[in-house]
């Protein structure tokens, strides 16, 4: 048993649920602190996590960006990183610590603190590589492809439709996230990397027996609903690049979209969904051959009741 402790910060708008299912999961993981930041005013959630003396709550009203002696950003990614940051420069709680969102748990082969403890002094910083969830099946995933000369016929096996517009396989994010330690000067905790001094700080890449399962896309309902949003302000965004050089065929996701939207409308997006996304017997055979079907049941119902037993909400 080791005295090494780790803690997660996040921002997060969403249902209460979700929220609860968040911190108990990794409560039951074995973080010694949660700092959850409130994008939005939710009284009900606020009171059942400030209960738990492993959590620190902050609701991010005027009154919370005014003590920051700033005005709130207007993008949720500035938020994101600006809380953060400020979790990390709180009095040290912790030996290390992640940001991470509300769709993301951490999954391990074991203690997570024995694994950190294990790290050597050089870096300082570990990567936990993702997983991706497929839709309708909470405890299915599809692996990491690790970048290298057979990535992209992998890719393209996985998904002969559209395997050549999507970096890595995966809907979302590939660089995962980063354990810190604390109490290290200048530190600048952003969404996928850490900066010290204004230089990216050295990280382990991956950490092995830790991996980030991400649940981007837990149903077509669930998927659509939040679409919109992502391809004009979220992880679909204009500004974000394309899985490779336009001038080799690549196209960002924001471009994928709007060309499946504009050939087929809805019905493409659902087709593009149902390829790369859905859990079927083809798609798990397919991950299975190339031996990236992960399964992890993240039990997130029996924590909540666990943790939480006195929420009785939607």
């Amino acid at each position: 048993m080791t005295d090494v402790t780790w803690g997660i910060t996040s921002t997060i708008l969403a249902p209460t649920r979700d929220i609860l299912q968040f911190a108990a999961y990794h409560l039951e993981a074995g973080a010694h602190r949660i700092y959850i930041y409130l994008d939005a005013a939710n009284p009900e959630a606020f009171e059942m996590l400030d209960a738990n003396p492993k959590i620190r709550v902050t609701t991010c009203d005027a009154k919370y960006w005014k003590q920051r002696k700033r005005d709130r950003p207007d993008t949720h990614q500035v938020r994101q990183t600006a809380n953060a940051t400020h979790a990390y420069n709180r009095r040290v709680e912790v030996d290390w610590l992640i940001h991470m969102d509300a769709d993301e748990f951490l999954v391990s082969d074991r203690p997570i603190a024995d694994i950190l403890a294990e790290r050597p002094a050089d870096p300082n910083a570990t990567r936990i590589r993702p997983m991706e969830q497929l839709s309708g099946a909470p405890s299915i995933f599809k692996g990491f492809v690790p970048n290298g000369p057979d990535r992209a016929r992998i890719v393209n096996e996985l998904y002969p439709t559209y395997g050549a517009y999507l970096k890595g396989g995966f809907l979302s994010h590939l660089a995962g996230k980063v354990f810190v330690r604390t109490g290290l000067p200048k530190i600048h905790v952003r969404i996928h990397n850490v900066f010290q001094d204004g230089k990216m700080l050295a990280c382990h890449d991956r950490q092995d027996g830790i991996d980030l399962a991400h649940a981007h896309a837990k149903s077509w309902e669930d998927w659509i609903a939040a679409y919109r949003y992502r391809v004009t302000k979220g992880s679909y965004r204009p500004e974000l690049g394309p899985n490779k050089p336009y001038e080799k065929g690549g196209l960002s996701m924001h471009d994928l979209f709007a060309m499946i939207e504009g050939e087929a409308g809805e019905a493409g997006l659902r087709a593009f969904f149902d390829e790369v996304c859905a859990d079927t017997p083809s798609l798990r055979a397919r991950l299975a051959g190339h031996g990236l079907l992960r399964k992890a049941d993240l039990a997130l119902a029996s924590h909540l009741a666990r943790h939480f037993p006195h929420f009785t909400g939607p």
